[in-house]
């Protein structure tokens, strides 16, 4: 599923952020005005993207890009000053004061593109073969017998690991299952 997290410090400007994409049809999943919130609100979906300012109650913009996961996109939401010199991987910029028409267009082309990943990663899961798939199955079960984890948290769990470590899926089950099995 994919969620809209709006952070503003003030939580009137999230609000109005919120309201503003719920009045043309997007759905958000919280509003938040600290980056911990979002992290929590994070945890509850698979992808998505947070509508951000500059800085947060107990962050700056880049620590939460830096803690949100790799299916997170980032929408920033400051003066152009702020971002001039140029955005974190993952960023996007709005600059201040906001258009509406400006930030629809910036919501709908994100999701486009979050959409595309996730077409793009089903494709590659379709062309695992037999012995792969069953590979990641088992790193899973292995996952949910010793660690008292549903089927969704283990493949949340290999699908982090491998990102963090740059490896695909299944090496990543293939190492689970070796350091795991001994």
């Amino acid at each position: 599923m994919i969620g809209i997290i709006v952070v503003f410090p003030k939580k009137e400007n999230a609000i109005n952020i919120r309201n503003l994409l719920v009045r043309n049809g997007v759905n958000v999943t919280g509003v938040a005005t600290t980056g911990a919130q979002a992290m929590h609100y994070a945890d509850t979906v698979d992808e998505g993207i947070v509508v951000c300012g500059y800085k947060l109650k107990d962050m700056m913009y880049t620590d939460l890009r830096e803690y949100l996961p790799e299916s997170f996109d980032m929408l920033l939401v400051a003066s152009q000053d702020k971002w001039s010199d140029g955005l974190v991987r993952g960023v996007m910029g709005l600059s201040m004061p906001i258009k509406v028409y400006d930030l629809m267009n910036t919501i709908e082309m994100m999701l486009t593109n979050i959409d595309r990943r996730r077409r793009k990663r089903k494709k590659q899961l379709k062309n695992r073969d037999p012995k792969q798939q069953e590979t990641v199955r088992k790193a899973k079960e292995l996952l949910m017998a010793r660690n008292n984890m549903t089927e969704e948290e283990a493949h949340r769990y290999l699908q982090k690991s491998s990102m963090d470590s740059g490896t695909n899926m299944v090496e990543t089950a293939e190492m689970v299952l070796s350091i795991m099995s001994e």
